[in-house]
């Protein structure tokens, strides 16, 4: 097959894609004619995980609801992406992609879709295209730029950006519709502002439900995220970037900033029970603080690459709550991943380590409970396009009641995985 025509300010499939966060205008792409690029993430895992807990039993219906799942070593379903792009005009172009098998859906559905626009040449106007050598502009309903870990986390089939295989205990990702809109002066400096649905699943029905807090019937008001930030090339071996984001809503039908990943964890039955499937439960190992009805929250995200050497942390501060409670709950994630890729120049081996520690109030009870994971990996780019990766993790819950199935929970054990992006 010939080889396929390059897109302007594209992020690519591969390895190629690492380390790129939002759409800079440094791209030097011709734009030679609008043509369709086709491309697909690949992902196959083997587990071997094991797990505990110390919960008091409760029976339903005969079944003791807190008893674990006995797990045994073997391969998880694997997960596939189709990723459709399309060179529109010179500085326009569409992204839609389409997840094929996932833990949450049986069927082939649609991820999301949106048009980027970082030229505007068929207005015809030298002072619009001044303004755009600066801005981009995004439509549709896409991933959010919230905080800078979606760049490098897990996506259903898509693994290659990301050294480990599961993503954050709080995972925040979601696809909303929506607009950003981006300035990038040629300091460093990074800003972006958006609005979107704050929904998941849109609706035009108004809501019969009425909000606790206000008394009122629920209403859809619009959420915003934004970000600043910097990010400098300072010389061959050393990059700086540094950034904080936050996405705010007062009400929703059903907010998922931090359930959204319906494509599920990779951590297959960890800490489920013995009437988990696949699908229902397919947020296995992580964490879901439920603010369905508002949320508030920020991330900061200090990146440094020096050599083979990268440092990647978070701090994310997080509070909402479910249409039924009056007061807001806190949850609060620090992450810190440490890497070594080498050798030099070609980079396509490395180890890392990740800690990753959240501390929240759960729903109702409002106990304090906290989430501890550290994982260490190693992993081989066998091409740009292949690779392979293995890891060790331990995770550890605290402060659970009795009655909850993760009190005195852990799991730990290795994962090996294999990934393709094209």
């Amino acid at each position: 097959m010939a080889q396929q025509q390059p897109l302007q300010y594209f992020r690519a499939n591969n390895k190629m894609g690492l380390n790129t966060f939002e759409t800079t205008k440094n791209d030097t792409t011709s734009f030679t004619g609008m043509h369709v690029r086709i491309g697909g993430n690949f992902t196959q895992e083997f587990q071997g995980l094991v797990q505990e807990n110390s919960s008091t039993p409760v029976m339903v219906n005969g079944v003791n609801i807190n008893q674990l799942t006995k797990l045994t070593n073997g391969f998880n379903l694997a997960m596939a992406n189709l990723n459709i792009d399309a060179q529109l005009e010179d500085g326009i172009r569409m992204n839609l992609t389409l997840y094929l098998s996932s833990r949450h859906h049986e069927e082939t559905w649609v991820k999301g879709g949106y048009v980027q626009i970082d030229k505007l040449l068929f207005l015809k106007s030298e002072a619009i295209d001044k303004i755009m050598k600066s801005f981009t502009v995004k439509i549709g309903d896409y991933e959010l730029d919230y905080g800078d870990q979606h760049f490098r986390r897990t996506d259903g089939g898509n693994s290659i950006y990301n050294p480990f295989v599961e993503n954050y205990i709080m995972d925040a990702f979601a696809t909303e519709i929506g607009g950003e809109i981006y300035y990038h002066p040629k300091n460093g400096i990074i800003a972006m502002v958006g609005i979107t649905n704050g929904e998941l699943n849109p609706t035009v029905i108004a809501s019969t439900k009425k909000d606790t807090l206000t008394g009122n019937l629920n209403k859809y008001p619009p959420a915003f995220h934004g970000k600043i930030g910097y990010d400098k090339q300072i010389n061959d071996d050393l990059r700086v970037r540094i950034t904080g984001s936050f996405y705010a809503v007062k009400s929703a039908a059903s907010n998922t900033l931090f359930s959204g990943d319906r494509t599920g964890s990779h951590y297959f039955f960890a800490m489920e029970n013995t009437l988990a499937t696949v699908d229902a439960n397919f947020r296995s190992g992580r964490y879901t603080p439920n603010f369905s009805q508002q949320v508030t929250t920020f991330m900061i995200n200090p990146f440094v690459k020096f050599y083979g050497i990268e440092l990647f942390g978070t701090y994310e501060m997080a509070q909402g709550r479910t249409i039924t409670e009056v007061n807001t709950r806190k949850a609060t994630q620090y992450a810190v991943d440490l890497i070594y890729r080498f050798p030099q120049q070609k980079e396509n081996f490395w180890i890392a380590g990740r800690y990753n520690s959240l501390t929240a109030n759960l729903p109702v009870s409002l106990t304090e409970i906290t989430i501890n994971r550290a994982v260490g990996s190693i992993g081989w780019f066998v091409t740009k396009n292949i690779m392979m990766k293995a890891e060790y993790v331990n995770q550890q819950y605290k402060n659970f009641a009795a009655t909850d199935i993760r009190s005195g929970g852990m799991f730990n054990g290795f994962m090996v995985s294999a990934a393709i992006g094209f």
